[in-house]
C-alpha cells in the first residue's frame, strides 16, 4: 500500500502540483481546501504524511498542528508557508511539525524531507511497537521480569531490535535464549520474513553442511535431489544458529566465509547466490571456555557477536521466579479450565528457594504440573514436586503421569465418583483404575 500523504492548502495549482509530484514519487495523494474540511477528516483514515500550508482561508496553521497531532498522533506534519520566519518555524516545531518548507518549494528538496518524515514515522512505530511487547516483560503492574540482570537484557533487546545486527545469545540450558530471539525477529523489519531456526548439536556432522547451505543432486550419497538450504529458507527474515559452538570446527569456517561474503555455495555446486538474512547465534557454553577449547572458532565468535546478550540463570535472579511463576499459572490454568487462584505462602517460598537447575523451563514444566495435579483454589506444597517434603509419589510424578492423574480425577467428577462407569469411559479395566486412584492418592 502506497504512503498516504494530505496536502491542505488553498491553492487548487498547489494542490494539483503537489498531487502529481507525490504520485510520481510512489505515494497516495489526498487534497483538503481548507482547515474545515481538515477538521473533518480527523474521523475517518490516518494519513502518513500532512503538507500543511500555514495560512489557509478559515485558520491558521499553527493553531492546526496540535489537533492534528492529537487525532492523529503517528502522522508527521510538514508546515508549508510563503511567509516564512524563524519565529513561525520554532513555533511549528514546538507544536509538533517534523519540518518546515518554505515556497515557492524545491520539488527535490520537499520530496527529501517527506522521505525523512516517512522514514521517522515508521521509527516512532517501531519503537512504540518494543514498547508495548516489552511492557509485559519489564513494566506494568505485574512485570515478568524484576531482576536488574533482565532488565538490562530488554532494554538492549529494545535497542537492538530494529537494527540487523547479528546476535549473540549466551547462558544456560533453559534460561529463554529461543525466546529471546523469537522476540529480537518479531520487533525487526524482517518480521515479516520468516525465522528459520537450526539445532546444531542435533544434527549429524556429516549433514550439517547440506542443512544450512543446500546440495545439489548427487553431491553425496543419498543427495537424490537438489536440497533448499536453510540460509535461502531464510532469506528476507532471521537464521537462528542454536548451540553454534557444537557446529564442527571446519564447518564455522565455511560459515564465516559465507558471512562475509554473503555468498553462499550449496555442496556441490558450481555457483553461488546471494544471501539476505540476520544472524542470531545461541550457545550454553561460556564464550571464553568455548574459544579455549577449540569448540568456536574466535573470528567467527567477532563476526556474529556485534551485541551479545547474556541471561543469567534463574537461581541468581529470584526475583523473576514468581512472576513468571505466576505467568505460567495463568496460560495452564486457562488451557485446562481451571480456576486458580495462586499459590499458598509454602508454595511461594519452595518456589522462590529452589535453586532451578534446567532454568526458566524447569519452571514451566514444573507450574503445568502443578496446575493438573492442583485439586484446591490454590497449589500448595502437595502439589508441587519440587518439595523434599512432598510425597515420594508426588516428587517422582512425570508431567505425562500428572496428565493422567488430571484426567481420571475429571473423569470421575463427571461420572460423580461412578468407578465402573469411569472405568469405561476411560477405556481401562476398573481395578487397573483402583490402582492408579490409589497410586495418584485420589481423594473422592
Amino acid at each position: 500500500m502506497k504512503p498516504t500523504v494530505m496536502v491542505v492548502d488553498d491553492a487548487t495549482d498547489i494542490r494539483q502540483i503537489l498531487g502529481v509530484i507525490l504520485e510520481l514519487n510512489g505515494y497516495q495523494p489526498v487534497g483538503k481546501a481548507n482547515a474545515a474540511e481538515l477538521i473533518d477528516s480527523f474521523d475517518g483514515p490516518q494519513p502518513d504524511i500532512v503538507l500543511l500550508d500555514l495560512a489557509l482561508p478559515d485558520g491558521n496553521g499553527l493553531d492546526l498542528l496540535p489537533k492534528i497531532k492529537q487525532a492523529w498522533p503517528e502522522t508527521e506534519v510538514i508546515v508549508l508557508t510563503g511567509h516564512a520566519t524563524l519565529e513561525a518555524a520554532v513555533e511549528a516545531t514546538k507544536r509538533g511539525a517534523y519540518n518546515f518548507q518554505n515556497k515557492p518549494f524545491n520539488q527535490k528538496t520537499l520530496m527529501v524531507s517527506v522521505e525523512r518524515a516517512l522514514e521517522h514515522k515508521r521509527l516512532n512505530e517501531e519503537a512504540s511497537s518494543l514498547r508495548k511487547a516489552l511492557a509485559a516483560m519489564s513494566a506494568g503492574a505485574s512485570p515478568v521480569f524484576q531482576s536488574a540482570s533482565m532488565k538490562s537484557v530488554v532494554r538492549t533487546i529494545e535497542r537492538i531490535a530494529p537494527s540487523d545486527v547479528s546476535i549473540m545469545i549466551t547462558g544456560e540450558s533453559g534460561t529463554g535464549k529461543e525466546v529471546i530471539s523469537d522476540l529480537i525477529h518479531a520487533l525487526s523489519p524482517r518480521n515479516k520474513g520468516p525465522l528459520v531456526k537450526i539445532n546444531c548439536a542435533a544434527l549429524p556432522r556429516d549433514l550439517i553442511e547440506s542443512e544450512l547451505f543446500g546440495s545439489v543432486k548427487g553431491a553425496f550419497t543419498g543427495a537424490n535431489t537438489d536440497r533448499e538450504g536453510l540460509f535461502r529458507q531464510a532469506e528476507g527474515g532471521t537464521l537462528l544458529l542454536d548451540e553454534i559452538s557444537e557446529m564442527p570446527i571446519d564447518t564455522q569456517s565455511k560459515l564465516l566465509r559465507v558471512l562475509q561474503e554473503k555468498e553462499v555455495r550449496p555442496v556441490g555446486g558450481r555457483s553461488s547466490y546471494k544471501t539476505d538474512c540476520r544472524i542470531i547465534a545461541a550457545t550454553n557454553r561460556p564464550t571464553e571456555e568455548a574459544i579455549q577449547t577449540g569448540k568456536l572458532r574466535q573470528d567467527l565468535f567477532y563476526r556474529i557477536s556485534t551485541v551479545s546478550v547474556h541471561l543469567s540463570p534463574l537461581r541468581e535472579r529470584r526475583e523473576d521466579i514468581m512472576p513468571l511463576a505466576t505467568l505460567f499459572l495463568k496460560r495452564f490454568d486457562a488451557q485446562s479450565g481451571r480456576n486458580i487462584a495462586g499459590f499458598s505462602a509454602t508454595a511461594t517460598e519452595a518456589l522462590r528457594s529452589f535453586d532451578w537447575p534446567g532454568n526458566v523451563r524447569q519452571l514451566q514444566n514444573e507450574i503445568q504440573r502443578a496446575v493438573l495435579m492442583c485439586e484446591n483454589e490454590v497449589i500448595d506444597m502437595r502439589d508441587l514436586s519440587i518439595s523434599s517434603s512432598a510425597n515420594p509419589i508426588n516428587q517422582h510424578l512425570s508431567l505425562m503421569s500428572a496428565m493422567e492423574r488430571n484426567t481420571i480425577l475429571q473423569m470421575l467428577k463427571e461420572t460423580g465418583g461412578n468407578k465402573l462407569e469411569t472405568a469405561k469411559r476411560l477405556g481401562i479395566g476398573r481395578q487397573t483404575l483402583y490402582n492408579k486412584i490409589k497410586a495418584y492418592e485420589i481423594q473422592l
